[in-house]
Order: structure tokens, then sequence, then C-alpha cells
């Protein structure tokens, strides 16, 4: 199947689907439906206007996992982007893909956006990933193969790893930038790259976090300190140059990253004291 194109892979992918819930509905003589069944795995997307990726994105997710015997759902969280991700989002849907839109009018922000599909999620394994396709969806197995090991808490996607790598084009100002922003987060994990916005973790273990409080971009360390996860593995990606759309990282992001920080040190000490 994964030699299909897009358009391929959508009708293909819509029959199976269809043949899966008519075999369930025979097998238990009860109304079949893949998107409100407890799910094995949700994946959540956060979006602002990122509809150019999106389909690509869908496509690679579902091709990857389209031969697992994982029952599996995507939740696109959007910040209202108005550029047509609803759209889109229904008309993949109606294709037969396990993807549904959750629309937010009122809040901005990729880390709140990150818990409202967490909160909202069927799956007993949460995956955030983001919307840009830097995050290889076809390291998802790699992600789930790791969480299952015993002891793993939290597995991340990582880019500074043996095996990992990162698209030519990503300038020596952004790996500088990288670097020191993991070096900011050492206190807290000793992982190679906390940062990542590519992740899984179980959804009992998220249930068990404390308050969360995040600002800005990085909910990955916010989870990994609140949900007291001591064993944090790591898998290694390629990650990729966004190809559509504009970057989220501005000024004002790195800003909220140092009182993200100071917000993290200060819960730390509260708990030791």
């Amino acid at each position: 199947m994964c030699n299909l194109g897009i358009g391929e892979f959508h009708l293909e992918y819509g029959r199976r689907l269809r043949d899966y819930r008519n075999a369930k509905r025979a097998q238990n003589g009860l109304q079949f439906d893949l998107m409100t069944k407890m799910s094995n795995l949700s994946i959540i997307i956060p979006t602002f206007q990122e509809a150019a990726n999106l389909e690509q994105l869908v496509t690679r997710i579902s091709q990857t996992l389209a031969d697992s015997n994982l029952i599996f759902e995507i939740l696109i969280v959007d910040d209202d982007s108005r550029d047509g991700t609803d759209a889109l989002i229904a008309n993949l849907a109606e294709l037969g893909l396990p993807v549904r839109l959750i629309l937010r009018k009122n809040e901005r922000g990729l880390s709140s956006a990150v818990i409202r599909g967490f909160d909202e999620a069927q799956g007993s394994t949460l995956i955030c990933m983001d919307a840009d396709l830097s995050h290889p969806p076809e390291a998802i197995p790699d992600l789930l193969n790791a969480l299952d090991q015993p002891g793993v808490d939290f597995v991340i996607g990582s880019r500074y790893v043996g095996g990992a790598g990162t698209d030519d084009e990503w300038g020596l100002f952004r790996r500088a930038n990288s670097y020191a922003a993991t070096a900011l987060a050492r206190p807290f994990t000793m992982a190679r790259d906390p940062l990542s916005g590519y992740f899984a973790m179980r959804r009992s273990q998220y249930r068990m976090c404390d308050s969360l409080s995040p600002l800005g971009y990085k909910i990955g360390l916010e989870l990994i300190v609140k949900c007291n996860c001591r064993n944090v593995a790591e898998v290694p990606i390629h990650f990729a140059q966004r190809r559509c759309g504009s970057s989220k990282l501005t000024l004002k992001q790195q800003w909220l990253y140092l009182r993200h920080i100071a917000r993290l040190a200060r819960y730390k000490l509260a708990r030791r004291s």
C-alpha cells in the first residue's frame, strides 16, 4: 500500500476501512465506529495555518500504520486558521481516513492545543508531532516500540542521538539556538533532545500529571517534568526542513521559553521544600 499515490491511497484505505467495519458488524452484530471506539493510539497534531501540509501528513501517517493491528485516530487541533483546514479534514474523513478536527475559536498556542488534544484523545498511547512535515511519520513504529520497553515513561523522536540528523538547510544560527535552549533544560532531564515536539507517552502517565501551565511551544519538557517521567527514551529521526507555510519560531517564543524555564525551576524547588 505504501507505493500508492496519495489519491490512490485514499481510495484503497477507504475500501479497507469499510471492509474492516463490515467485518466487525458481522462478527459482533453491533454498529462499529472507528472514531468513537477506544483507540490504541491517538496522534495529536496542533495546527495554525498548516493546510498546505496536512493532506500529505495525514496520508503518510495512515500509510505507515495501515498494515498494523492498531486502531488509531489522528486529531488535528486547529487554532481557527481559516485557511481551508476544516474543509480539508472533512474531505479526508469522508474518504475514510481516521482523522478529525478539534477547532479552537478563542484559544491560541501550540502547548494548550496539545493539552486539548490529549484531553480529548481516546487512545491508550498518545503521540504529539508537528504539522510542518519536519517530523517523519515513518518513525511512529519506532516510538511505539521504545515506549513498550519495560520502565520507559516517555519517548522522544530525537535529532541528537546516534543515527539522527537534520536537513542541510538547517542553518548554523538555528542549530546554535537549539543547542542553547537544550542546555537550559538540562537541570530537568538528561535527555539529549528534550525540546523535540515529537514524542510519545501513555495516557495513564498523562493522567498523573500535576497541573500543567506551559508557556510557548515546549510542551514536551513540561510533560516530562510535571508527569514525573523518570525514564525517557530517545529514538533517532531525520528532522526535515519545512517546505510549506511559515515557521512559528519568533523572538516572542524564545522569551516565553525563558519564562517557562523559570516557572519549571520554581515548580521543582517548591516540590523539594
